[in-house]
């Protein structure tokens, strides 16, 4: 779920995964090993990805559906 979450947001945002991995300062590979589950998103980054999102952290990690 969080996994497809954060894809979903940035895909609704019509950002690339590299313009993505840029706003979070981390190499478009580590990005797309978030994504795919290959890799855990530090807690920094979730924070992050939440508030350039306009979401909750909740919301990423599958525990709400309310966006």
């Amino acid at each position: 779920m969080l996994y497809q979450h954060i894809r979903d947001l940035r895909e609704d945002a019509d950002l690339s995964q590299a313009q993505m991995a840029k706003i979070l300062n981390c190499s478009q590979q580590v990005y797309s090993n978030y994504e795919l589950g290959q890799r855990d998103i530090p807690t920094a980054v979730l924070i992050e990805l939440a508030k350039f999102h306009g979401t909750t952290t909740d919301y990423i990690l599958g525990i709400t559906d309310k966006r």
